[in-house]
């Protein structure tokens, strides 16, 4: 990202100087040490983010063995927004558990044209690995169809997601396949990070084959030595007259880096302020991965 080797130089330049302070008391050369470096990297991430076109934002991690706050930055890291594409982390979880998918290459479902989906790529034979790399949303609507609602409803009580809503819209009777895209589920980036950590943990009630599986499939990244595993989510942010904003995304990166024996857990968020032609999910996934180094290089 534009300067964010910069901003980590000055960072790194002002930790220096603040464990060169001759000031009598120990303590207080450690919280100017600790507030130095939190508003470089608050300004860091910040500025990684984006623009002025996403302005609101929220980047967490923590540590996946002791639950640690590592990075926590932006003010919206509680706030419950749509899960997205993201959602297809627990749904790989229920596929597997419930014996719907099988594996890496089963089922695979071919295209129908009732599905109507609006990407051409998406339009052929899909398998748990191309649904995942692909973020194929047909593949996961099919999925919740053959589960169907009450299992569905079952299972998102049972792995206690997010706000568990699967109503979808009022009136519309569309929860089963669309109450994650914008719609009635929601879920913050601290409820994010803690059901990954979750299945990092193996602490879901489900089975270890269909936690193994999952975490198999998910599409991975390596950056300044750690192998990052995520999912990314684009949806919109929801008017406070409770439609959708078709002008501003909501974008995720959802996941976990791991480093040697080091594992921690991350969630990127972006809310666009205007609109744009990129993917949001994406940009989000994009800028984290570009910041990745410098976030976990120790002061």
């Amino acid at each position: 990202m534009r300067d964010v080797k910069s901003i980590v130089a000055v960072t790194r330049s002002i930790n220096h100087c603040a464990g060169r302070l001759t000031i009598a008391a120990p303590f207080v050369r450690v919280s100017l040490m600790n507030l130095f470096r939190r508003v470089a990297l608050t300004a860091m991430v910040l500025f990684a983010a984006g623009d002025a076109s996403a302005a609101t934002t929220c980047t967490l991690v923590i540590d996946a063995a002791t639950n640690a706050t590592l990075i926590r930055v932006g003010d919206r890291c509680d706030e419950r927004l749509t899960p997205a594409s993201t959602f297809k982390i627990p749904l790989g979880l229920i596929g597997f558990d419930s014996g719907i998918l099988i594996d890496a290459d089963r089922p695979a479902w071919p295209y129908k044209q009732e599905y109507q989906t609006w990407n051409d790529a998406w339009k052929q034979t899909t398998t748990p690995q191309t649904w995942l790399r692909d973020s194929v949303v047909w593949y996961s609507q099919a999925l919740t169809r053959t589960l169907g609602a009450a299992r569905f409803q079952e299972y998102i009580d049972k792995l206690a997601y997010a706000n568990r809503d699967l109503s979808g819209e009022p009136g519309r009777n569309d929860g089963l396949t669309t109450a994650w895209l914008s719609s009635s589920l929601r879920i913050s980036a601290t409820e994010q990070v803690e059901f990954v950590r979750r299945i990092i943990r193996r602490q879901l009630p489900v089975s270890r084959a269909a936690i193994d599986r999952t975490m198999a499939l998910m599409p991975v990244a390596v950056t300044g030595g750690w192998r990052v595993s995520g999912k990314t989510g684009t949806g919109f942010v929801r008017r406070a007259n409770g439609t959708n904003d078709p002008d501003r995304q909501v974008g995720w990166f959802v996941g976990w880096a791991t480093r040697e024996r080091r594992t921690v857990v991350f969630a990127r968020l972006l809310e666009d302020e205007r609109p744009e032609r990129v993917n949001a999910g994406l940009r989000a996934r994009d800028a984290l991965l570009g910041d990745w180094a410098a976030l976990m290089t120790p002061p």
